[in-house]
């Protein structure tokens, strides 16, 4: 028989193991940050009976949902971690502010504008607005400038919003903070 403390810091090995492992499963529609670098990953629970990952997407409609389902699940078992199930978990809803700053960091290195940090507690409510919203001006993320304008509040995601930057002409897009 397996003596408490040594079960217990087993299930912490385990634990950490798989947050490790999640931090390699890049996001299907922004491959250049894992679903743990955008706070997508809520929680590892180690059960008796094995894993569970708890999710939150970042749109209760996310179309990626499934697919970062099966490669986190993919992920535990190539990583011998397994038995393991995902459970989501909507509320409370996915915000901006999970996003770590490793994932702002490679988020600008792939060309997308992170979003500002927003107060805790601090509703943001999603805006319909034009080309400069609250008269916020974005940096680009390739050449820094902040002569940038909105050219549509949604971009290839819901999630996001397009930009131009006005200095050096490359369209961008943003993780709109919610």
């Amino acid at each position: 028989m397996v003596s408490a403390p040594v079960a217990s810091a087993a299930r912490a090995v385990r634990i950490q193991t798989a947050w490790d492992v999640l931090g390699n499963v890049l996001d299907p529609e922004v491959p250049a940050v894992s679903v743990r670098d955008l706070g997508i990953v809520r929680d590892v629970i180690a059960h008796d009976n094995g894993l569970e990952i708890v999710l939150t997407p970042t749109y209760s409609g996310c179309p990626a949902t499934e697919v970062i389902e099966q490669d986190v699940l993919a992920a535990i078992h190539a990583a011998n971690l397994g038995p393991a199930w995902v459970t989501l978990r909507r509320a409370p809803a996915w915000t901006t502010d999970w996003i770590t700053s490793e994932g702002r960091r490679k988020l600008t290195e792939y060309g997308i504008a992170p979003p500002a940090q927003v107060r805790s507690g601090e509703a943001q409510p999603m805006r319909f607005f034009g080309r400069q919203p609250n008269g916020q001006r974005l940096v680009c993320p390739r050449c820094s400038s902040n002569n940038t304008e909105c050219l549509s509040a949604f971009g290839s995601t819901a999630c996001k919003a397009l930009y131009r930057c006005l200095a050096c002409k490359e369209p961008f897009e943003h993780f709109k903070p919610i």
